[in-house]
């Protein structure tokens, strides 16, 4: 570090303490001026507390003897200021241009300030130069944690979306089944089978029944990732039945030449479940199918 970038640090730090409230004042005073253009939705108390953080933090950012470059990211209470800045506007659902808004306005409440001052000319580029690399750091720290956060809130509701497009239903005592609606990709596989052996063993089930009637089609990479789903459950000590093989399913399954011979199929839910009773040597008298509607339990299960 130059003693001409020490100094003008000092001063830029000496300026954030003693004018701090008042460059807190007017970024709060920016943010709400633009806050049509840039999608904010913080509320004035939450800004206020944000900008005295911020200012507080920079201060003793611009004190310390950490390079410019590097005073957001290794400075702990500036980078935990920003990323908490970015947070609070993912959170309420403000766009991203809301975040460098913020960080832009400060940028413009810090030079307002330092013009005020009695920098001499080339102290004044000197310490432009410097709020420009600390702030535009700040910037691209808040967007990044904002972009992740984001992020992270679509994969959770992604998530949240495949397992209630893949319940796993109790038909009967020891018996319970997967209705797939839609294509079998890989992370729904995954979902499928997950929910799937949880329930096994917290049911004690005896049979699964995957029904593929809602499935499009069935080509090589749904077969792989049924076959995976019957290996999982066999391992777990239950048997598995694929129900809802149409002709014109089990034509194209024969034309790729896909072998699910291993597998045991029935053409629909109603076979299937007819099928888990005599597995599971329940005699229910009125049948399976209305098994199914009335959700009474007959019989007992030998395990």
């Amino acid at each position: 570090m130059s003693s001409t970038e020490s100094a003008v640090r000092e001063r830029l730090a000496e300026v954030l303490t003693r004018r701090g409230a008042e460059i807190a004042d007017r970024w709060v005073q920016l943010q709400q001026e633009r806050a049509d253009a840039g999608g904010q939705t913080v509320h004035e108390a939450e800004l206020r507390e944000e900008a005295d953080a911020l200012v507080a933090a920079l201060s003793a950012g611009m004190g310390s003897d950490i390079p410019v470059d590097h005073v957001v990211t290794r400075r702990r209470e500036l980078h935990e200021t920003v990323v908490d800045m970015s947070l609070r506007r993912a959170r309420v659902g403000a766009v991203p241009t809301a975040t460098s808004l913020a960080v832009l306005g400060l940028k413009e409440a810090l030079l307002e300030a330092v013009r005020q001052e009695s920098f001499e000319k080339d102290e004044l580029y000197e310490a432009a130069v410097l709020i420009n690399r600390v702030l535009d750091a700040a910037g691209a720290l808040s967007f990044e944690t904002y972009v992740e956060r984001r992020e992270e809130i679509i994969r959770r509701q992604s998530r949240q979306l495949l397992e209630a497009s893949t319940p796993v239903v109790r038909l009967w005592r020891h018996v319970l089944a997967v209705p797939l609606i839609g294509n079998l990709d890989t992370a729904r596989s995954q979902v499928v089978m997950e929910n799937l052996l949880e329930s096994i063993q917290k049911d004690e089930a005896l049979v699964a029944i995957i029904d593929i009637t809602g499935v499009p089609t069935v080509d090589t990479s749904v077969a792989q990732h049924l076959m995976q789903t019957v290996k999982a459950v066999r391992l777990m000590g239950a048997e598995c039945i694929v129900s809802g093989i149409r002709p014109a399913i089990a034509q194209t399954v024969v034309q790729l030449g896909i072998d699910l011979s291993d597998i045991l199929t029935r053409a629909s839910l109603a076979d299937a479940l007819a099928t888990a009773m005599q597995l599971t040597r329940q005699e229910p008298a009125t049948g399976a199918v209305g098994a199914v509607q009335g959700g009474t339990d007959h019989g007992r299960v030998e395990r």
